[in-house]
């Protein structure tokens, strides 16, 4: 069940974010929206950064549930795209605020999870390491995190469909390849 003092903390930096930058909000300002104590705040995090790490990744995993297969990849990278575009002041204001390298974590760790799961499934009843999946999931990676953060310092502008499709089409076998490249390298 979820945590309903977190979800208030999630609510309420959404609601100050889009008044102030991140940097200018302070924990007696959550805590004060929110009706809570200082100490319920620290029982959960240890800074305002730390609320937004987790509400981002919050934000990712229920845009991704059950969309980490070859057929859904597509279908969870949309949901990615409409979650960062549904927080846009949000993103915006961590994107401007913090350094670049919080937001390419978190999207790091979204992308690869999407990912991951699909060269899971192609690499099925393939004798392949488990390195090499990780390496094969982490430069895919690496190019879909790209993608995302120009259009998020570009201001999230372009229609982020087309985006998704020409990924597909730049995509679309390259991963069951790599797989099987690894593999022959291998014998």
């Amino acid at each position: 069940m979820p945590n309903t003092t977190k979800l208030l903390l999630e609510e309420s930096l959404k609601k100050l974010l889009l008044h102030k930058t991140i940097d200018k909000i302070t924990i007696n300002d959550l805590t004060k929206d929110c009706g809570i104590s200082r100490m319920s705040f620290y029982y959960h995090f240890k800074d305002i950064y730390d609320l937004a790490e987790w509400v981002c990744e919050e934000d990712g995993k229920r845009a991704l549930q059950g969309k980490k297969t070859y057929d859904t990849w597509q279908e969870g990278m949309m949901q990615i795209f409409e979650v960062i575009l549904e927080n846009k002041p949000f993103i915006l204001n961590i994107y401007r605020c913090t350094s670049r390298e919080k937001i390419e974590n978190y999207l790091y760790k979204l992308t690869y999870g999407l990912i991951a799961g699909v060269v899971e499934e192609k690499s099925m009843g393939i004798d392949l390491s488990g390195e090499d999946k990780t390496f094969i999931a982490e430069f895919y990676k690496y190019g879909f995190v790209g993608v995302i953060l120009d259009w998020i310092s570009n201001g999230m502008k372009d229609d982020y469909k087309i985006i998704v499709k020409k990924m597909s089409i730049a995509l679309r076998g390259n991963i069951t390849n790599s797989i099987q490249n690894f593999e022959q390298v291998k014998k």
